[in-house]
């Protein structure tokens, strides 16, 4: 049996990464009490029960329960069923823009509380449910249908009992990803954007793998990161961890960190199961 609790703020995405695992046979149940979970759990051990399912959990949900739900999920877990936590994330003024657009009124909006008082209220309430998750995705940089995709390749087609472990390029000027657990810095890098014939590609075209491939330097980060994750990763393996996030970043995102993560990539992708790798300001 595969379990997926899905959660987060309002707005970052949580409703959509349901509907992708509905898409995907997943049995799903939206906005379930948390204090349900336990024989939600009782009810999954049948054999008549489908072995694939996903249930979101959000602020609509009692105060109280949500503070115990770090114990009932701990017991959920002793039940030997297979349960991951994925957790979905935004910037506030993503959030704000988002309600703005879609015009949809969120859940703590009440008795004269502003969206943003909201936002905040909502972050501090589902605390105990964000402390324990095995997944963060900050999805302040996704459209709809990167979101799909990332929910299909890091979710519902990783190989149970595997680490997925995504390489995440961006820019430092457009700001560092939130959910990194790693974060490697290349702007010490000769850039190619002072290359005339090179400012308008990417790190995926061959002229600037070229050129960072010539550069020592590069290479250097390059042998030191893989020998680094080369001893950590087991490590996070070892602790049944089951994703990882590597992002490296460069000025703009375009060129160096792009370059870094292919590279990072091919390396992993031949010893390890699940390697994604995504390209934030491309």
């Amino acid at each position: 049996m595969k379990l997926y609790i899905v959660s987060g703020v309002s707005g970052s995405g949580k409703s959509t990464a349901l509907h992708v695992l509905e898409d995907l046979e997943y049995y799903c149940i939206d906005n379930l009490p948390v204090v349900l979970l336990p024989a939600f759990a009782e009810q999954c051990t049948t054999d008549v029960f489908p072995q694939k399912a996903a249930i979101g959990i959000d602020a609509r949900n009692v105060r109280k329960d949500i503070q115990q739900f770090p114990e009932i999920l701990e017991k959920l877990k002793k039940t030997g069923i297979s349960c991951e936590l994925i957790f979905f994330n935004a910037d506030d003024s993503i959030l704000i823009k988002r309600f703005s657009e879609t015009r949809r009124k969120h859940p703590l909006t009440q008795n004269g509380v502003t969206l943003a008082e909201a936002i905040k209220n909502e972050r501090k309430l589902l605390d105990p449910i964000s402390n324990c998750a095995d997944l963060i995705v900050d999805t302040s940089h996704y459209n709809i249908y990167q979101l799909r995709d990332l929910v299909k390749s890091r979710v519902a087609d990783k190989p149970p009992e595997t680490l997925s472990i995504l390489f995440q390029s961006f820019g430092f000027k457009h700001g560092v990803p939130s959910d990194a657990d790693f974060v490697f810095d290349a702007r010490c890098l000769p850039n190619p954007y002072w290359e005339t014939n090179l400012r308008k590609l990417t790190g995926l075209d061959k002229d600037v793998s070229d050129f960072l491939e010539k550069q020592p330097l590069v290479n250097k980060l390059i042998e030191d990161i893989t020998g680094f994750m080369d001893d950590w990763v087991p490590q996070y393996e070892a602790g049944n961890r089951s994703y990882i996030t590597i992002a490296i970043g460069c000025t703009g995102g375009q060129h160096r960190s792009v370059y870094i993560v292919e590279r990072l990539a091919q390396y992993f992708i031949k010893t390890k199961n699940n390697v994604s790798t995504r390209h934030r300001e491309l």
